[in-house]
């Protein structure tokens, strides 16, 4: 299987008046098309830095990151991306906010309004379209940040801690949401996480990354069948997978 994405021996390094921080120490992992991995991490390792190196938001010191066959250089078409805040604009529509990256990615009109109210509509909220993002829920706002980024149709979708900020119910559902959308789309997902249930839950392969300066320190793969449902939160080979996880940060 091709790899959808591959970071080669990527390190960042922050220069600041107190001197050099090493934020990220030669990460190398890779995403095969249609793989849904999880980096799952304690606080300040570098995982969100490794999603916006990832995205061409940040540009890395050393190293390489490859997105299908061309290198990552600046945000691009190949890439959708969902930050733990959706940052709409609170004065435009529901609809319009899904919109927003048509222009700058030079979608045409008709087609993008057409694209944008499908994503909608699989994500449940079709009605909801000429709301406006005060008057949703965060769970409902959440699901119009991941419409968004499936507007241009890319073929890597990066996740930063999208639910973190969500009630353990909502988080619950929204679960079953991606997981249903990943299974219509089939695209390759890179998701962070603090959460090792949800790492397991949603993830074919998790990856584990130590404290900064951030480098991957192990690799699990799950083996739980698909579709997984909220009783997989409580069968033993779930709890077990859990619990191995938990070990590598026990002493963190």
């Amino acid at each position: 299987m091709s790899a959808a994405l591959q970071l080669q021996d990527v390190a960042l390094t922050y220069t600041t008046r107190a001197g050099n921080i090493s934020a990220l120490a030669e990460v190398s992992l890779d995403v095969a098309e249609g793989e849904f991995v999880a980096i799952l991490g304690p606080s300040g390792c570098g995982k969100s830095t490794l999603l916006k190196l990832t995205a061409g938001l940040l540009h890395p010191t050393h190293g390489r990151i490859m997105v299908g066959a061309g290198t990552v250089t600046r945000p691009g078409r190949e890439t959708g991306v969902v930050f733990q805040k959706p940052n709409f604009l609170p004065w435009k529509t529901v609809l319009a906010n899904v919109l927003m990256p048509a222009k700058t990615l030079g979608l045409v009109d008709g087609s993008a309004r057409k694209r944008a109210r499908e994503m909608l509509a699989m994500v449940g909220l079709g009605e909801f379209a000429d709301n406006y993002p005060f008057e949703l829920s965060g769970g409902m706002q959440q699901r119009v940040g991941i419409a968004r980024m499936l507007l241009h149709d890319p073929q890597l979708l990066l996740m930063d801690e999208p639910f973190a900020a969500l009630d353990a119910l909502t988080r619950e559902m929204l679960m079953l949401e991606l997981q249903r959308i990943w299974e219509q789309q089939r695209k390759s997902v890179l998701f962070i996480t603090h959460s090792i249930q949800e790492a397991v839950f949603l993830a074919d392969r998790v990856l584990v990354m130590s404290p900064r300066p951030g480098k991957i320190v192990a690799s699990l793969t799950i083996p739980l069948p698909r579709p997984r449902t909220l009783e997989t939160l409580g069968q033993g080979e779930f709890m077990v997978l859990c619990q191995h996880l938990r070990g590598y940060f026990a002493h963190a």
